[in-house]
């Protein structure tokens, strides 16, 4: 669904700003039998905007180790897989898991089940992107404001809450309410059918993490999603405004002023210009800027521009193109990602389906993007990309769902899923010696966390696992 923010919602997020994300488990709460004094109304719109704002941040992280970005100064941290403390966007997302919080008590007080539901359905996705960089979180102690030194629970019990969490806001959503939610919502705009369908597609996206494990059903997987989205309408997204533009066209536009940022990965770059797969993908001219010569030319990860140091001589984001303009949307779930979920849980099971879902993905995506009709014909009727279900196998979904999920930070979970086996997906150069030429598997705790809780942080690495990467 395309649901664009207007004045009036700005001057609502205006508001909500001076009173929700005061109170977290990262501050002393002065009063902590009342939390928060925001109305639902406030707080929904600050969980709905503050989540696609986490996707963005951590999208932001993640793009460089997916290689769709690369850093143009050589053996940059985010380029190599340096440790790096991240406290900024920890922060952000126990900001808005604690406004959720909040909006899910007061909702449950009001018998605002809708958006109970909607509360449930966000910490869910929330709790999850969080899970998927760090491992082991804070949650069951994170927000009722008795210690400023919570737990660490264990990162498979809480995907275990992630599905709970998603199956109650699916029977929140489901009932009669006395309070309706309506535009204080960014994403679908007060929508129960659409929330309902975004929360199925969810647990089809978080049961297939555990692709690499004994626990994986993808029946499951394939009822959760026959339940999903119905088509690129229903997709879930926040669309941005004049008053506050999309955060990548931000990065476009810094860039743009000699900020450097949002260089395009020569990885990225040769999968879609033929190099790699030997056929041109007609999505690369709507998603990536050409250089001055209108070439698409991109940067090696780890080596920073090299020989290129003026502007124009790579590729780059740039403001006009589908997910760096002004009022882009930033995705938080899509129709396409979920046919590639159906292609990869199938694929064991009903080939025939799992190549025609890989096929649909495409043609979503695609068609979300802004590819002409004749265009995504000529595309998906080449040899190379309709091979056949004879001749189709499981790296062909993994690569183009590569693609479209370009600068989403689920990407990364499938990388790790997929042990980074991407075609000529290589190690970027000057790599971290510390990873041991391997790619990173998690982020390191931020310094913040360690300074203050550092009794409570796992002693892990950057090589140890999430729980779903066996």
């Amino acid at each position: 669904m395309k649901f664009k923010i207007n004045l009036y919602k700005y001057v609502i997020l205006a508001v909500v700003f001076a009173f929700a994300g005061c109170d977290d488990y990262l501050d002393i709460n002065e009063n902590p039998n009342n939390p928060s004094e925001a109305p639902l109304a406030g707080l929904m719109v600050n969980s709905t905007y503050e989540s696609a704002q986490n996707t963005f941040r951590m999208g932001d992280i993640t793009t460089n180790y997916v290689q769709y970005l690369a850093s143009p100064n050589e053996a940059s941290s985010s380029d190599i897989m340096d440790p790096v403390s991240y406290s900024g966007t920890w922060g952000s997302l126990y900001n808005v898991m604690t406004d959720i919080n909040d909006m899910i008590l007061k909702a449950k007080d009001e018998g605002a089940n809708h958006y109970e539901g909607i509360g449930q359905i966000l910490m869910a996705y929330n709790l999850a992107m969080t899970v998927d960089a760090w491992g082991d979180v804070p949650y069951s102690e994170g927000f009722n404001f008795v210690t400023v030194t919570p737990a660490f629970d264990d990162d498979a019990q809480l995907y275990t809450e992630v599905l709970n969490l998603l199956d109650q806001g699916i029977a929140n959503l489901s009932a009669e309410t006395s309070t309706s939610v309506g535009n204080d919502d960014f994403v679908y705009n007060g929508n129960s059918d659409n929330w309902i369908k975004f929360a199925y597609m969810l647990k089809a996206r978080y049961l297939n993490h555990y692709s690499e494990t004994a626990n994986y059903d993808p029946v499951a997987v394939l009822a959760a999603l026959d339940m999903g989205f119905e088509n690129n309408e229903d997709d879930a997204q926040v669309e941005y405004f004049e008053e506050q533009f999309n955060p990548w066209a931000n990065v476009a536009i810094r860039n743009a002023d000699l900020v450097l940022g949002g260089w395009i990965s020569e990885q990225f770059i040769q999968a879609l210009d033929g190099t790699t797969f030997g056929v041109e993908d007609p999505r690369l001219p709507l998603i990536v800027g050409a250089t001055d010569d209108g070439e698409y030319i991109g940067v090696e990860n780890g080596a920073g521009r090299g020989n290129a140091p003026e502007q124009g001589a790579r590729s780059t984001l740039e403001t006009g193109d589908f997910y760096s303009s002004e009022q882009s949307p930033i995705l938080l779930g899509t129709y396409a990602e979920q046919k590639f979920i159906e292609a990869e849980a199938a694929f064991g099971i009903d080939k025939s389906r799992s190549y025609e879902a890989y096929l649909e993905g495409i043609r979503a995506h695609m068609m979300k993007v802004g590819v002409a009709s004749s265009e995504i014909d000529a595309y998906i009727g080449n040899a190379e990309v309709s091979m056949g279900v004879d001749n189709f196998t499981i790296d062909d979904i993994f690569k183009e769902k590569w693609v479209a999920l370009f600068l989403q930070p689920e990407a990364w979970v499938d990388a790790r899923r997929f042990d980074y086996n991407y075609e000529n997906f290589d190690l970027p150069k000057n790599i971290n010696p510390d990873l041991n030429g391997m790619f990173i598997r998690r982020l390191a705790y931020p310094d913040s966390e360690v300074s203050r809780n550092g009794s409570n942080v796992p002693d892990v690495s950057l090589l140890d696992p999430i729980f779903w990467d066996e």
